[in-house]
């Protein structure tokens, strides 16, 4: 997996626009985020964790922390859209003072994620609570913004 590279980079390829800051837009992700958090959270719960549904798990993390991300960044009027906006988005933790750690755990996630997309891969229990740890965490952290 290739370095990620810096937002303003992305801002000069054209995939990040400045865009007219969106109240609204941010509000009702971070209501969805939480909704999908709080679904997250009893369907682990009543069903729990096993390989078979360890991709929906990952993905449900992956989608609840990048409706966040997304949210702050409409709330500073940016937008990313096409190929390597989920690359942006990622990258945009650094302007959020996130820690490197933290934002290569993420894109090893959204790359992991493109995979069970395009490729059919399969995460197994171990790795998913890896992500759902990370979720857990990251989640407080990027509420905090709002």
């Amino acid at each position: 997996m290739k370095p990620l590279n810096n937002f303003e980079e992305f801002q000069r390829e054209g995939i990040v626009r400045k865009v007219s800051i969106n109240r609204n837009r941010s509000k009702s992700l971070v209501i969805e985020a939480e909704r999908k958090n709080n679904s997250l959270k009893v369907t682990l719960k009543k069903v729990g964790l096993k390989d078979e549904n360890a991709n929906d798990f990952l993905e449900s993390c992956y989608d609840i922390i990048m409706f966040l991300i997304r949210a702050q960044m409409y709330l500073e009027g940016f937008s990313a859209n096409g190929q390597g906006s989920h690359e942006a988005e990622v990258s945009y933790l650094r302007n959020l003072k996130f820690n490197d750690k933290d934002i290569r755990f993420l894109n090893e996630l959204r790359y992991f994620r493109n995979g069970i997309l395009y490729y059919g891969d399969k995460f197994d229990v171990e790795y998913v609570e890896k992500v759902i740890n990370f979720k857990d965490k990251i989640f407080p952290k990027l509420k905090k913004l709002f």
